[in-house]
């Protein structure tokens, strides 16, 4: 077979059926990574689907223990196949978020595959079973095509803790550098810049939460006798989150305003716009920096988020003055930002602006850190040329995603440039009741990757060199 007619092989497995079914077996495992009584159903997705769906593609399948020691295993799958190939990473995580049973439309099942008209519903399709499996799905076609041969050597990572903030997924990239050594990943999660355009991102962005607490007293008191006497703790932390942002949500803090929205960066975003689409939030275009179209500000700057905040009792105030309030917040940050010094900063920017009495926790949870690949990676080029050749259509190049995934792993432990391919779309519910996939994009994404892995097969040599 050619590349045409590997593709072609594609399509008709998707369209008469096999593909679906398969899916659905993955989908039937509830693997809750966020439930602590899912750890049977986490080893079971690794050993008793992925292992044998990857030894009878010629893998040699390796189940690990979490590092950490948390219920979360690992999987590494390798087919080795010359010395003088291009070796190609390929990520996914089999953990989902909760299933939220019985809030699905319908009376849906989360754990059964649901096809309606365009969309296929169940929990991990779009995130992120549906995605890796798609990825895996292509391999298994470029080597039917090419009589059991890929073209180069393909390696494998599959976790079970990405929900939960991939627990010991740093820890097992580093102590198996050896293992996991690739000239590349190619890998597949998040959703596409608008359904209808093939996208590629080359990174993502960084997330810290922390918390700001103004602790004044214990317990409340009657507003009416001390109003006017006590110091209100709600009003002093809301002072201080104003003196983050200006009212349009655009950051006040020095060192959190990045030097790595180039022109270059720049450039790329320029190719991209945010779609307009009745299932999606509708973009407020005065919000954020003024001077960003709102592609930059998503994808090339850094956003300060208020997640949550309490002061008395909200869901029945009373007539005190709360002793203490606390603001949960968030930072997502693009390169450019230093990662060591996002919360030292901030505490230097609420005292010179008389909040020491804010207190900063000392425990940040960093979620993920930022990353990008170079936007002139031949790796890149080769991705952007296959994509546009399988669909006709020039896909969106984004310097990283505005969301966070665990490509640190990769791109600094590891130390490969990373180039993601998502398959999925904004509005697909992946953290919610009714989480779906459209299936004209899979049907693309299931073509895009075989014409990719083929490429890769035909030319990655040259781009590993």
């Amino acid at each position: 077979m050619n590349r045409q007619q590997a593709v072609e092989h594609a399509v008709a497995d998707f369209d008469s059926g096999p593909f679906l079914d398969d899916l659905s077996r993955l989908i039937a495992v509830p693997t809750e990574s966020q439930n602590p009584k899912r750890g049977a159903e986490l080893r079971t997705y690794l050993d008793q689907h992925m292992r044998p769906m990857l030894e009878a593609m010629g893998y040699t399948v390796t189940l690990h223990d979490n590092p950490l020691g948390v219920p979360y295993p690992l999987l590494t799958a390798e087919r080795h196949e010359g010395e003088n190939l291009p070796t190609v990473l390929t990520y996914g995580h089999g953990d989902v978020i909760m299933g939220h049973e019985g809030r699905w439309a319908d009376d849906r099942d989360p754990w059964t595959l649901h096809r309606v008209e365009d969309r296929v519903y169940g929990r991990g399709v779009a995130d992120n079973k549906g995605q890796h499996f798609i990825n895996i799905r292509a391999l298994g076609h470029v080597m039917a095509a090419r009589g059991g041969q890929l073209g180069f050597n393909s390696k494998i990572l599959i976790e079970t803790g990405e929900e939960t903030g991939s627990p010991g997924l740093a820890e097992f990239c580093a102590a198996q550098k050896v293992r996991l050594a690739a000239d590349v990943l190619i890998a597949s999660d998040g959703p596409r810049i608008d359904p209808a355009r093939p996208t590629i991102f080359l990174g993502t962005r960084g997330a810290v939460n922390f918390s700001l607490t103004v602790d004044l007293r214990e317990g409340a008191h009657h507003s009416g006798n001390w109003g006017g006497l006590l110091a209100n703790p709600a009003v002093i932390l809301a002072q201080a989150l104003a003196c983050i942002t200006d009212a349009r949500g655009a950051i006040l803090v020095p060192e959190w305003r990045p030097d790595s929205l180039t022109a270059e960066v720049r450039a790329a975003l320029a190719d991209i716009t945010l779609p307009d689409h009745p299932d999606l939030p509708q973009i407020d275009r005065n919000w954020g920096e003024p001077e960003l179209r709102p592609e930059e500000r998503v994808f090339g700057w850094n956003s300060f988020e208020v997640l949550a905040l309490h002061a008395g009792t909200p869901e029945r105030p009373v007539n005190a003055i709360p002793g203490t309030a606390v603001g949960h917040c968030q930072l997502r940050y693009v390169v450019g930002t230093d990662p060591d010094d996002i919360l030292p900063a901030l505490r230097r920017h609420l005292d010179r602006n008389g909040f020491e009495q804010v207190q900063l926790d000392a425990t940040r949870e960093t979620i993920f850190h930022a990353t990008r690949a170079p936007l002139d990676s031949p790796w890149v080029k080769l991705a952007a040329a296959s994509l546009l050749a399988t669909t006709g259509k020039t896909p969106a190049l984004m310097p990283n995603l505005g969301g966070s995934l665990p490509n640190e792993c990769f791109a600094h432990t590891l130390g490969v440039p990373t180039v993601w391919v998502p398959h999925s779309y904004g509005g697909c519910n992946q953290h919610a009741p009714d989480e779906h996939a459209l299936l004209p994009l899979m049907r693309e994404a299931v073509q895009i990757m075989t014409g990719l892995f083929w490429d890769v097969g035909d030319q990655g040599r040259a781009a590993a060199e």
